[in-house]
């Protein structure tokens, strides 16, 4: 395959484009870099493509779920008994609109099976539709072994919520859970049944609120002695924050540290509430943050401090966690609005507009794939190429001076993508993702949810209830008791 574009950005950190290039791709890497003849390359330009370094695969998206205005704690349980759909369907929807949206990887915590078959067998679908669409997927098991209402004993709770509530509340929502040597035992289980060229399985300890201190220290002896990554929610909320401090008082980021968990392998998800001695451990360790900024603002849980992780040195990535800020799964959308956060303030420079490509791309692809070689456009690298419209973002441009990395980051959006490729196979194509019918998958996922509507507006009743006894568990501090 050749690829003609009139501007290259080699690599993620260059702000300027070469002129007139020719990709030659052979198999999975790029096989040469060549001049081009002037006016071959049809107005486009081509980078290195972003990867989703957290998200759910999530294409029920939550407000269709009615779970707006929400903060996390109340919102995760808006969210819950969602109508069954099938595996593989919701898998295919899900990464579609990430290869649409510029995703060439995608991590999913998996954190909602469907039911119906068996997790093992249930990840073998959401592999499969990752063939088919043709991204690269961290399939991150989820593990958790207890506060499944919320930051505290269930049994206490549960005596929260209205006893004509309350079975319904405990079969729904507090299952038996597997032995921690079972848990981590299973996600092996799955590795060898769907790893491949482009999924790879990780370890997805929930949350250090939701996992006993026996699960996480089977977790991180697991990854230690596999070198499989992990990946998991820290520090995501105020509350998440409070409990910590409480359960924790000696620093919870310290008591992860030594239990083993914080190493290169680990990636987190959110750490909004992380204080900077905790990201200079962080940052020690050479732990990746996935910074989520549409999601944070989404669901109230507040702006990550990325001033000072930047200046702690942590990795960062960027993930949507299902919560882009038009709900519509764009990566370059999520780009802009990281930058326009986090840029900094006056003469101050906190995100440029380099390290945010660099975290795009790079760390971001190296969180969900655990590969370490650059995301660059060069011989020999791996063809994950994101090719835009570069004459119609540029459309009115007269200053000379105008880089097209920032100018991408300013004005790309979705509608601007011609082509995405990921291990030299083209995915998405003017628009279309070429490996699916995306629009007759949608239509037999909202089909299914349908179906399931009744029952599911039944238990929401009962969840509107629950989140007013949920609202006086947080209100009173009983999470911090």
């Amino acid at each position: 395959m050749r690829l003609s574009v009139e501007r290259l950005l080699r690599a993620p950190g260059e702000r300027r484009a070469e002129r007139d290039r020719v990709i030659a791709v052979s198999g999975a890497r790029i096989a040469g870099v060549e001049a081009a003849d002037p006016g071959k390359g049809g107005g486009l330009l081509a980078m290195p493509a972003p990867a989703n370094a957290h998200d759910h695969a999530r294409a029920v998206k939550p407000a269709a779920l009615g779970a707006l205005e929400l903060p996390l704690e109340l919102w995760l349980a808006a969210i819950t008994g969602a109508p069954r759909v099938d595996p593989y369907v919701i898998a295919a929807v899900s990464l579609g609109r990430s290869a649409l949206g510029g995703q060439a990887a995608v991590m999913m915590h998996y954190m909602r099976p469907q039911g119906g078959m068996s997790l093992v067998d249930e990840a073998r679908e959401v592999a499969r539709a990752a063939k088919d669409v043709g991204v690269r997927v961290g399939f991150a098991v989820a593990l958790r072994d207890r506060n499944w209402l919320a930051y505290g004993d269930d049994a206490r709770t549960l005596g929260l919520i209205d006893a004509a509530d309350r079975d319904a509340v405990r079969r729904r929502l507090v299952p038996p859970s597997l032995p921690p040597r079972d848990q981590v035992a299973l996600v092996e289980e799955i590795a060898r049944a769907i790893e491949s060229d482009l999924v790879t399985v990780q370890l997805g300890p929930a949350g250090a609120q939701w996992c006993s201190d026996e699960l996480l220290e089977a977790i991180a002896q697991s990854s230690a002695a596999s070198g499989r990554r992990v990946h998991m929610h820290l520090l995501e909320t105020r509350y998440q924050r409070q409990w910590a401090d409480k359960a924790h008082p000696e620093g919870l980021v310290k008591h992860l540290d030594a239990i083993g968990l914080l190493s290169p392998r680990l990636s987190v998800a959110h750490a909004v509430w992380a204080r900077p001695d905790e990201l200079d451990l962080l940052a020690k360790r050479g732990v990746t943050i996935c910074l989520n900024t549409s999601s944070n603002l989404g669901v109230r849980s507040g702006i990550a401090p990325v001033r000072d992780m930047l200046r702690a040195g942590v990795p960062i990535a960027i993930g949507l966690d299902g919560l882009g800020i038009d709900d519509d799964d764009d990566a370059l959308r999520e780009l802009r609005l990281a930058w326009l956060l986090h840029q900094g303030v006056g003469f101050e420079e906190w995100l440029d507009a380099s390290t945010l490509a660099k975290a795009a791309c790079d760390t971001g692809r190296f969180a969900v794939t655990g590969i370490a070689e650059p995301a660059a456009l060069e011989p020999g690298r791996l063809a994950d190429v994101l090719v835009l419209d570069y004459a119609a973002l540029a459309r009115d441009v007269i200053a000379e001076s105008a880089a097209e990395l920032p100018l991408a980051l300013a004005r790309a959006t979705r509608q601007h993508i011609r082509s995405l490729y990921v291990a030299g196979r083209q995915v998405v194509d003017g628009g279309r993702v070429t490996g699916i019918d995306l629009a007759a998958l949608e239509a037999e996922m909202i089909a299914q949810l349908r179906h399931g509507m009744r029952e599911f507006n039944d238990w929401q009743r009962t969840v509107v209830r629950m989140r007013a006894a949920l609202t006086r568990f947080y209100a009173t501090g009983m999470h911090c008791s």
